[in-house]
């Protein structure tokens, strides 16, 4: 039984929780090992829409441990209300089926209030982060100065740790002229969120490697696609954790070997919230069309998607950096209907063709898309469970895009219900 990480290999938003919940099915545990409550995932389940944001998307099956992990930077407050309205929804959420690494990172009032503050002060070289505190919190991991969800346990220790937080935090404030805070007053509100939080709180790593042991299958649950990487994205247009499938051992506490099988999600198309660099951007109706059939708002933020024609040598880019065993094809019949379809298969940059997305900023705003045309299909294939069930045009794009990614495709996805899927091969067989 292999252990499956899956990661976005465009820029987010390409269907993981569909995917994740469909595979989770076949998982014992869930496990979120980057990101924050900046990323969400819409799953649609028997009519009823559940989003997850902070929860790892394996919580709204029953039997399933979910756990979020160390790499991962948790609002505590967000979580809170995130439970609440699972809790609504019909969906048990307790210590038995929700843990919490004791070596997580917290996201504080005070991250999200910086976050805002930076993007104000940037203007219009604001990066569009979506102000949740996310980029803050992990400059405190990295600078030794985090509150973990461990130190909630630690009254003594918790008021060292907010005195040393704060020293650095008020400075900034300062900076921004803002209102400096008070130490007492950050510590209450910990003092007071700790009971709700404590209970999930454990060794993430410990349960992971029993699960394994046990010979317990594990799903490893990316956030933000693989192009937001904070070493392999489009930077400084990116997240500020590695998303990479890489990550998936270190930010659960696992060795490389655990993971055997990177499944990336790539959508039939290319889409991307806020600002950076996109080659293939469609600016006229085929984009707004596009738009409006993939119904492409954020999760979490609620912000429009730009829209493009699919990326080929990006979605490659990503295979070779994530290890990519195979591709999740989402969101099919998006391109229903559609006379003809493009693919960039390379970049022009100064009279050169260019077969990779270059690192440098200035290049990437420069390249221009080198697209083949392909012929679209009239024929829906809305809800298709078979290769049978799709038309021979649509088939040929996929098989043309696995040439070009270098990966083969191993699920399609052809509408948001989890059953509205195509298995080619089960990430989780041997």
């Amino acid at each position: 039984m292999a252990n499956a990480a899956v990661v976005g290999a465009q820029w987010g938003d390409e269907g993981k929780g569909k995917i994740v919940d469909w595979l989770s099915e076949r998982a014992d545990v869930v496990v979120r090992f980057q990101g924050g409550h900046n990323a969400g995932h819409t799953l649609v389940i028997d009519g009823v829409t559940y989003k997850c944001s902070a929860l790892p998307s394996g919580i709204v099956r029953p039997g399933k441990l979910a756990i979020i992990g160390n790499g991962v930077v948790l609002d505590p407050w967000a979580l809170i209300g995130e439970i609440e309205e699972m809790k609504a929804l019909g969906v048990a959420i307790t210590p038995e089926n929700l843990l919490i690494a004791e070596n997580t990172p917290l996201i504080l009032p005070v991250h999200r209030n910086l976050d805002q503050a930076r993007e104000r002060a940037l203007g219009n070289a604001r990066i569009g982060t979506t102000g949740r505190g996310i980029g803050p919190a992990y400059e405190d991991k990295a600078g030794r100065r985090a509150i973990r969800a461990g130190d909630l346990s630690e009254p003594d220790v918790l008021a060292d740790k907010v005195a040393v937080l704060l020293l650095h935090h008020n400075a900034l404030l300062r900076g921004f002229g803002m209102p400096e805070l008070d130490r007492d007053e950050v510590i209450a509100e910990l003092e007071g969120i700790a009971p709700k939080i404590l209970p999930f709180v454990g060794v993430a790593w410990r349960t992971l490697d029993e699960a394994r042991r046990a010979g317990r299958r594990i799903l490893y649950e990316g956030a933000q696609g693989a192009l937001l990487d904070i070493d392999h994205g489009t930077y400084p247009f990116v997240t500020s954790s590695n998303t990479v499938a890489g990550q998936a051992a270190t930010g659960s506490g696992q060795g490389p070997g655990a993971i055997e099988y990177v499944l990336g999600i790539a959508k039939a198309y290319t889409t991307r919230v806020g600002a950076g660099p996109f080659p293939t951007e469609l600016e006229d109706q085929i984009g707004i069309t596009l738009g409006e059939r993939g119904r492409e708002f954020g999760t979490v933020t609620g912000r429009r998607r730009r829209c493009g024609w699919f990326d080929a040598v990006l979605v490659r880019q990503s295979v070779k950096v994530n290890g990519i065993d195979g591709i999740a094809l989402t969101k099919m019949d998006v391109l229903d209907g559609l006379p003809e379809l493009k693919v960039c298969t390379g970049y022009r940059l100064d009279g050169e063709t260019l077969d990779h997305f270059p690192a440098s900023s200035v290049k990437q705003a420069r390249v221009e898309p080198v697209y083949e045309v392909m012929e679209g299909w009239s024929e829906s294939t809305q809800g298709a469970r078979s290769w049978a069930d799709l038309p021979a045009t649509a088939v040929k794009y996929v098989r043309r895009i696995e040439e070009l990614i270098e990966a083969p495709v191993a699920l399609l996805s052809t509408s948001p219900e989890r059953k509205d899927t195509i298995l080619v091969h089960d990430p989780f067989a041997d």
